[in-house]
């Protein structure tokens, strides 16, 4: 069993829980984990996977202030790119449990699922133009496939910070439950996903999500080379060293 990564069976429903709170930072092992976990729970006869966290957030994204993704941050994103390319071949529905906030890359893992079911107090946030570099984890593809491009755009270029209702409203999340109750209307959601005829619902699925999964791994290339640059500049420093301070950036276009 990964470490951070929790796995088990509800009938034709696993779940897959990250298990690293509060924030359940990902590495490139917690994401390996989920792929391989999403692809053995299809051939071992599940119909649905719930995708969850547990803790107060679904997922902060990556960890860039210790470990391997401060020492090498391109190198590690390339590890960490890699695994989460594989999220997206898993063959059957995934639904995510989205409590709490959703953040840069933890948006990413987010729009990987099929659905997302979110409460009043979930946070939907594409904050990377506020840190000062481009979006990653295929939200380039992913996050337009979703909520259609003027939205993705408005929420990759504002760094636009949505509620659940938000969410709910521009088709970013799929249902609203109660807080505290997200998990639970999250697994009765996958529940009647694993009630419909499964040869079906896989091929309406592969038909709907067409090359996804492809367009996925070649946007996953570009992203990883503009935010190499990125990163460089004085902006991104000048982003990051301002949301650790909690204040507003003084960008200079440098």
């Amino acid at each position: 069993m990964t470490d951070g990564l929790n796995v088990s069976r509800d009938g034709h429903v696993t779940l897959i829980e990250v298990d690293r709170p509060p924030t359940n930072y990902f590495d490139v092992e917690v994401l390996t984990g989920i792929a391989d976990a999403g692809i053995a729970a299809a051939e071992e006869g599940s119909r649905a996977i719930v995708l969850a966290s547990n803790g107060k957030h679904f997922c902060a994204g990556a960890n860039f202030g210790s470990g391997p993704m401060a020492d090498d941050r391109v190198a590690s994103t390339r590890r960490v790119y890699a695994a989460a390319a594989r999220i997206f071949e898993v063959p059957i529905p995934i639904v995510a449990a989205v409590q709490g906030s959703a953040v840069g890359g933890g948006l990413g893992l987010a729009c990987a699922a099929d659905f997302r079911v979110a409460a009043p107090s979930t946070r939907f946030h594409a904050n990377f133009s506020a840190l000062g570099f481009h979006q990653g984890f295929g939200l380039s593809v992913s996050l337009p496939r979703i909520v259609g491009h003027q939205r993705a755009s408005r929420m990759l270029l504002e760094s636009w910070r949505l509620t659940g209702e938000q969410a709910l409203e521009i088709g970013l999340a799929d249902e609203i439950a109660a807080d505290g109750e997200v998990r639970e209307s999250a697994f009765a959601f996958a529940h009647r996903l694993a009630s419909r005829a499964p040869l079906a619902v896989r091929s309406i699925r592969a038909t709907l999500r067409g090359g996804l999964a492809e367009e996925v791994k070649a946007v996953l290339e570009h992203e990883i080379g503009e935010q190499t640059w990125l990163w460089q500049t004085d902006d991104c420093s000048e982003g990051i060293a301002a949301n650790l301070a909690r204040r507003d950036p003084e960008f200079t276009g440098r």
